[in-house]
């Protein structure tokens, strides 16, 4: 049976009503037959329901529809992605050890690594999305009294630059040194990159992007093998961080339609990337699936499509971005992404605002950057609509000099 299939027919057992849809179920716990099941059910001798800080059958469903498309034995669900994120290193890292990260990452991902995990005695080394294997295997080897790497933690393609970094690479230098490979697969999700075929031991999803798909709920899942989804579900079972059973079952509701939306997110995201590559107003354009972009052959090798967001440079400065947001007149103003209507943000003053000018510079995060989450509108409107922005700010910027 296909993925989508079982994306699609994967429910819980139907309850003695007959629904065909699975139903919310919105308790705070369960209640058990006997003495001894209750006995059963805290030693772990038998699975079940407990508390719903523990696990919930609309959290069920979802980790295991998430579980199948990722290939996965195991997984939590978390109340948000940076939770499901926190999780996988907390739950798995003590006091010196050392974690190994590609620069190109989220903001939160970042504070995580050098202000929260620094707190407990572990230590990071930190390389470029493109660097090379030889590189990547210095900085995971014991090094003076630096120990050798117990986690290898990355987004690819990364937030915002949309930096890939070389799974395949990464899970042979995993087989030989045994670290953890962590990866943060929100930007591509299950549909278009499956990070543990090329070796990754956990895969980490924001599931309020894309597997909800519409703006509505917050979430986060960690999948991967039972022996390390074990002390990371320890961990999320006694520091709180549950996925609620509303947002469970929108989200597995979700997915059914995932492989659907992200064709045309893919679609749209490349028209529109190749229209505006073509513009002469605007000074680069960033998409996986273009053969513009510096890993386009990396990309082709281990994602099926180039995902749903466009990074494009204007010149002008703030001023510029002013004026090109002001003059759209589909797409929402925010920082999110993900969402079935297209987005935009200037991460240089939004989502990776708090960080230094120099991480800023390290990962191409300039004035002019613009973050475009394509949506499912028409392509034809969006292209219409991001071309008369850029020429309008490119008007703006003219008419001041």
């Amino acid at each position: 049976m296909k993925k989508q299939t079982k994306a699609i027919r994967t429910q819980t057992q139907q309850t003695q009503y007959r629904e065909h849809s699975t139903p919310l179920f919105l308790t705070s716990s369960f209640t058990f037959e006997s003495a001894e099941q209750g006995k059963d059910l805290f030693e772990e001798t038998i699975e079940g329901n407990i508390y719903s800080r523990f696990s919930n059958p609309n959290v069920t469903e979802f980790v295991d529809k998430v579980c199948m498309l990722e290939g996965a034995e195991e997984g939590i669900a978390t109340a948000t992605g940076m939770a499901a994120v926190f999780a996988s290193m907390a739950g798995l890292l003590k006091s010196g050890d050392h974690i190994v990260a590609c620069r190109a990452l989220f903001g939160s991902a970042h504070q995580i690594i050098t202000q929260i995990l620094a707190k407990w005695g572990i230590t990071h080394t930190y390389l470029d999305a493109t660097a090379t294997e030889a590189e990547w295997e210095a900085a995971i080897q014991a090094n003076g009294e630096r120990p050798a790497a117990r986690m290898v933690y990355l987004e690819t393609p990364s937030n915002p630059g949309l930096e890939l970094v070389d799974l395949a690479m990464l899970g042979r230098l995993k087989a030989k040194y045994g670290f953890i490979l962590n990866v943060d697969n929100c930007f591509a999700t299950p549909i278009l990159q499956t990070p543990l075929d090329f070796g990754a031991d956990l895969s980490v999803h924001s599931a309020t992007k894309y597997m909800d798909g519409q703006g509505r709920v917050l979430g986060g899942i960690v999948v991967g093998p039972k022996e390390l989804i074990a002390p990371i579900r320890f961990f999320a079972r006694h520091t709180g961080p549950s996925l609620s059973p509303f947002n469970a079952w929108t989200l597995s509701k979700s997915l059914e339609t995932l492989e659907l939306r992200m064709e045309r997110h893919c679609s749209n995201a490349l028209a529109l990337a190749q229209a505006l590559d073509q513009h002469p107003d605007v000074a680069t354009v960033k998409y996986p699936f273009l053969p513009s972009h510096p890993q386009y052959e990396l990309a082709k090798a281990q994602m099926n499509a180039g995902g749903a967001i466009v990074t494009i440079e204007l010149e002008g400065g703030f001023e510029r971005v002013q004026a090109f947001m002001e003059a759209l007149e589909i797409p929402t103003l925010s920082s999110n992404l993900g969402d079935s209507r297209t987005i935009v943000t200037n991460p240089n003053t939004t989502t990776h605002a708090k960080l230094k000018p120099d991480e800023k510079a390290a990962l191409g995060i300039t004035p002019g950057l613009i973050r475009i989450s394509v949506g499912l509108e028409h392509i034809d409107d969006l292209i219409a609509d991001f071309e008369q922005a850029v020429a309008v700010s490119a008007d703006v910027v003219r008419e001041r000099v």
